[in-house]
């Protein structure tokens, strides 16, 4: 399976970078007619999308290179070389989460129901962007049988894309990717709701992620290490008792008070 989409000879477009512009044009899209909806200026959310999306490539990157600075440290070129995979969500959530905060803040919007809105479109775009991991061949699970990847039902292209030398792996990428859009759903829903508060939107997305990435999480033998411990299973528990805490919070308020859906009664 080849990683290159397009090769005009002065250039090659690769796979990994369509499908993550792909799941970035998706996410705001939708970010963008959320905003609308709840009457959100437009100039004000493309210029925070614009920025917060460069800030939180950069992020992304400098959060994997960090926990590989054993090899990057010898290889500095290619820290910059994205199009071969190496972007970590958490760090792009970090990096993105508190240029959010910042821009909020000093443009005199809510940050919170700002993050409402964005992590619909966010949970879409990772669903879209883990099929760039497919076209990398990265972002695979422990050595499984082809039998059981054909007891899966799986489409006979992602069982010959799984199989990496002489062995076939666990499709982590389609997994997390599954759970990411079946959150996209359950996040759609729920910020229908006429009573839910702001900030709930995003304890569900921390919960919901965070759980899904700590079981998948269990299954990569790529992941990033702090010590004997995988990094993003750290992080996701991290995430799930922070959404659980602050969905609790918000859910002891009044149903009055505080709701994401006031400006569409």
């Amino acid at each position: 399976m080849s990683r290159v989409a397009l090769d005009l000879g002065f250039i090659q477009i690769y796979w990994y970078s369509i499908m993550i512009a792909l799941g970035l044009f998706v996410g705001v899209s939708i970010i963008l007619i959320e905003a609308k909806r709840q009457k959100i200026s437009d100039d004000y959310m493309i210029n925070m999308i614009f920025l917060g999306t460069l800030i939180a490539i950069f992020g992304a990157r400098l959060y994997y290179v960090i926990f590989n600075w054993s090899y990057y440290s010898n290889h500095l070129i290619e820290a910059f070389e994205i199009w071969n995979g190496g972007l970590a969500i958490h760090g792009a959530m970090l990096f993105g989460g508190l240029f959010i905060i910042y821009y909020s803040h000093k443009n005199k919007q809510n940050f919170a129901k700002i993050i409402d809105i964005i992590v619909v479109g966010l949970i879409i775009g990772q669903a879209i962007g883990r099929w760039g991991n497919f076209f990398n061949q990265e972002a695979y699970g422990s050595i499984v049988t082809l039998e059981y990847l054909q007891n899966l039902n799986l489409p006979e292209f992602i069982i010959n894309g799984m199989k990496i030398g002489s062995s076939y792996y666990h499709p982590t990428f389609l997994y997390e990717s599954i759970w990411c859009l079946i959150g996209f759903i359950m996040l759609l829903i729920a910020r229908r709701f006429r009573y839910i508060h702001v900030g709930q939107i995003t304890a569900l997305y921390m919960m919901w992620y965070g759980l899904g990435r700590f079981i998948i999480e269990g299954l990569r033998t790529d992941s990033l290490m702090f010590g004997s411990f995988k990094m993003a299973q750290l992080v996701s528990i991290l995430m799930i008792l922070f959404g659980l805490g602050l969905f609790i919070y918000k859910y002891r308020k009044s149903r009055f008070d505080d709701r994401y859906n006031i400006n569409n009664d």
